[in-house]
């Protein structure tokens, strides 16, 4: 099967007679501004070859939507580029469903992309998506005194299902001061936050998935729920749990029940 005949069945399947244009037109409404995210999947780095490719696909597009949440944007648009080591039309066309199964639900356009050959799998999934302008949910926002929140239980087991936390996100804007997804780890990513804002923090719990440990809780990343800081007296969302507080001291530091937290999550250089 030719790269032609594959995009032909991509642009149909995504019912988008623009695929295979030389770049995607977007026009956005006055008064928004555009968020813009990508992120790669690597076979035997972020997925096993053997896993489902629909769910692989699903996944792929996941990643980059809790990016498009943790700003509190509505998603737009997505291009995605994806080598594979053959042209095996059935597995192709099984990402695709996957990945447009979680589009269609999140209402985000695919709207093109780039297809490749590699020794093995890999696929990058760029999002577009929107917010209203100056309304961005940033890193460098909270404040001391500030109460830490996350959106559900930590140390999920990996390669399970992601389901973006859009609306959540959108419903924070305007209320939340800071935000992050929870991608590589809690001690990390809220030590990152810690750092964009320039506090430190105090948790003094963290809700642990059924089956799970603590450790994993802590430290083990992939589970795309949203970190995220409301001043102290703002009622939360429903579904949130109260984790602790940002406090004075060293930019990044973190405690948890009084002693200091490493920042140890995913690091893919180390």
């Amino acid at each position: 099967m030719s790269e032609l005949t594959i995009i032909d069945r991509i642009r149909r399947m995504a019912r988008n007679p623009g695929i295979g244009d030389d770049c995607a037109i977007f026009r956005p409404h006055a008064g928004e501004d555009l968020l813009f995210t990508t992120d790669q999947m690597i076979e035997d780095v972020h997925f096993l070859g053997v896993q489902k490719p629909a769910a692989i696909g699903e996944r792929a597009l996941a990643r980059s939507l809790s990016d498009i949440a943790a700003m509190g944007g509505v998603p737009r648009f997505c291009l995605v580029a994806l080598a594979t080591p053959s042209a095996h039309e059935k597995w192709i066309e099984a990402f695709y469903r996957g990945l447009l199964r979680l589009a269609n639900r999140t209402n985000t356009t695919l709207a093109g992309g780039d297809l490749s050959h590699a020794e093995k799998i890999y696929c990058d999934v760029m999002v577009c998506g929107a917010v209203a302008r100056g309304k961005a949910i940033r890193r460098d926002g909270a404040r001391i005194g500030d109460a830490i929140y996350v959106s559900g239980r930590l140390g999920k087991s990996w390669g399970r299902k992601i389901e973006p936390r859009l609306a959540l996100g959108q419903s924070l804007v305007g209320r939340a001061t800071s935000c992050i997804d929870l991608s590589d780890g809690l001690s990390l990513d809220l030590h990152r936050l810690c750092v964009a804002s320039d506090v430190a923090a105090e948790i003094d719990r963290v809700p642990v998935s059924r089956g799970s440990t603590l450790e994993r809780a802590l430290h083990g990343g992939e589970d795309y729920e949203l970190l995220f800081t409301l001043p102290s007296k703002s009622k939360s969302a429903a579904g949130t749990t109260r984790i602790g507080t940002m406090v004075r001291g060293r930019p990044g530091s973190v405690v948890f029940q009084g002693k200091p937290l490493v920042p140890r999550g995913w690091d893919h250089f180390k």
